[in-house]
This record gives structure tokens, C-alpha cells and sequence, in this order.
């Protein structure tokens, strides 16, 4: 009675650990030394998308932002 528990939280640490890795090395906004970069932020394509399934996600920016942004630098 206890292999099938055991089997299940096996299996549910090893798509944990799998997905970690994989979001540790694949993903952009995920950041693991952040003195070499204070603002990662400014880094991520917002062309690209971050989650692990978009449909029909478009992006443009917004004026008054853009505007902001190359004021305050």
C-alpha cells in the first residue's frame, strides 16, 4: 500500500526539481546572481513570452512609458 504513495511523491519531486532546472536556465526573468545586475528588468525582451503557454499574446508598448523611461536614464 505504500509503493504507489511513494512512486507518486517520487515522481511529483522529480517534476519539481525538472521544472526548477529548467526555469533556472531557460527563463530570462528568473535571476540567480542580481549584484552583477540591479535592474534585470531592463534585460527582458517583452517580444518574448515569459509564460510556459500563451495564446494569442501580442505585446506593443505604451507611449507615455517609453517616454518615462528615457527621461529618468
Amino acid at each position: 500500500q505504500l509503493i504507489p504513495l511513494v512512486g507518486v511523491v517520487s515522481f511529483a519531486a522529480v517534476g519539481a526539481l525538472f521544472f526548477s532546472a529548467y526555469s533556472l536556465f531557460s527563463k530570462s526573468d528568473v535571476i540567480i546572481n542580481k549584484s552583477g545586475n540591479p535592474e534585470p528588468w531592463e534585460t527582458v525582451d517583452p517580444t518574448k513570452p515569459q509564460k510556459l503557454l500563451t495564446i494569442h499574446q501580442k505585446w506593443k508598448p505604451i507611449e507615455e512609458l517609453e517616454n518615462v523611461r528615457k527621461l529618468t536614464k
